[in-house]
Parts: C-alpha cells; sequence; structure tokens
C-alpha cells in the first residue's frame, strides 16, 4: 500500500509503506556468478579483478561462495579487457582476512553486458535528395524581388525598386512604361 508525501498540498512522490516494502532486504538472489578474485586490501576495502565478461552495476551487493553478504560494489577500474573493482566492506568484515584469489560473486541481475559501454557502430547515411534551384524561380529569395524576374515589373525589394512603378511614378500603373 502506498501513501502519499506532502499532507494538504499533495505529494511529490510515493512512499512505500506495509509488508511489501521496498526498503526490506529480499536477501541472496537464487543464482550467483562469480565476479572476481582477490588481490589485495587497500584502505579497508577489498581490490578485486574481475573474470565475469560483464561489468557489475554500482553498489551491486557482493557475496561468497555460500551466499553470504560481504559488501557492495564501490568502483570500477582499469580497461575494459581487464577490468578491476572494489568492495566496500560491510561492518565486521575485514578485508586483511581475505586471502589472495579467493572468489567472489554477484547477481546474475547486477551485470551489465561490455556492449552497452563500446562505442556504437555509425548509423547508416541516407543521401538527401534536394530540388535544385530553378533559376528563374519566382517568389521570395531571388535578387529582383517578390513579383518574379521581368525587369523592374513587380513587387518590392530588388535594385532600387522598392514597389514603385517605373522611375519614382507613385500613382500609376506597375512596371516601366515611360511618362505619361
Amino acid at each position: 500500500m502506498f501513501r502519499g508525501r506532502g499532507g494538504k498540498r499533495g505529494g511529490r512522490g510515493m512512499k512505500p509503506s506495509g509488508r511489501n516494502s521496498f526498503t526490506q532486504s529480499t536477501g541472496p538472489p537464487d543464482q550467483l556468478s562469480e565476479m572476481g578474485t582477490f588481490l589485495h586490501a587497500c584502505e579497508g576495502d577489498m581490490v578485486c579483478l574481475s573474470t565475469n565478461k560483464k561489468i557489475p552495476y554500482f553498489n551491486a551487493t557482493i557475496y561468497l561462495e555460500n551466499k553470504q553478504s560481504i559488501g557492495k560494489v564501490d568502483e570500477i577500474l582499469g580497461p575494459m579487457n581487464k577490468v578491476y573493482f572494489t568492495v566496500k566492506l560491510q561492518e565486521g568484515i575485514v578485508a586483511t582476512s581475505f586471502k589472495p584469489n579467493d572468489k567472489v560473486f554477484i547477481g546474475e541481475d547486477k551485470l551489465l553486458p561490455l556492449e552497452r559501454f563500446l562505442p556504437k557502430p555509425p548509423a547508416p547515411k541516407f543521401k538527401v535528395q534536394r530540388k535544385t534551384p530553378n533559376v528563374r524561380s519566382r517568389g521570395r529569395g531571388n535578387f529582383r524581388g517578390r513579383g518574379g524576374n521581368v525587369g523592374f515589373r513587380g513587387g518590392r525589394g530588388g535594385f532600387g525598386n522598392r514597389g514603385r512603378s517605373g522611375f519614382g511614378n507613385r500613382g500609376r500603373s506597375r512596371g516601366f512604361r515611360g511618362r505619361g
């Protein structure tokens, strides 16, 4: 059962409550896979070499072979072909109590495939066919203004044509027809 946060104004999310809470530990997974081997202790953490082809999640729980939880993945180090990781140990577990080459395990649902971290191949490029511009196009954009391509006739813009007909005869018909 869920209940909202925030009182009278409404909530910003859902908060789990009751027996099926998300905060309860679910215990060890049914299937464990070998994650790596212990190399040495460093500042209270375990440094391990990965023997798995996949990459662990950060904060994924690490187990011993008997499914006893010992800590969580803290950092992932090294190149893609030789991955190291550190384990932040739980209280009461000391990194120096492990021997080199001791195996550690992880739940299979806490692993990511290596391909997710590799660059993706480029998408196939499609050639975009553009319409070739017509030299005698009418409408906006050509150098003679809006009205088209016939001398001084038509529209605004262009080389001093500014909507006037002829050579500055304002109220007369469009185009150059002489004085009159």
